[in-house]
């Protein structure tokens, strides 16, 4: 009785959830590193983006103090 589809069906579909499962935690693994990976490229580029902005506005005020310089030499001739 042992060679009956309903034997042979259960066991055999047991071995494929547990298969399944074995895939699905490798694929939920990949995913976290992917996630991981794109949490450090988003923080990346806020730092990249905060430098140069704190870079650009050290330059916008060092040129506004000469242009304010230029104006007052100029004034005083």
């Amino acid at each position: 009785m042992a060679d009956e589809p309903v034997d042979i069906i259960m066991p055999m579909l047991r071995e494929m959830r547990g298969e399944m499962r074995g895939e699905m935690q490798g694929m939920k693994q990949q995913l976290d590193k992917l996630e991981s990976g794109q949490k450090t490229i988003r923080q990346a580029l806020t730092a990249d983006t905060m430098m140069s902005k704190f870079v650009t506005g050290d330059f916008e005020e060092r040129i506004f103090e000469l242009e304010r310089k230029v104006d007052a030499l100029t004034k005083g001739k």
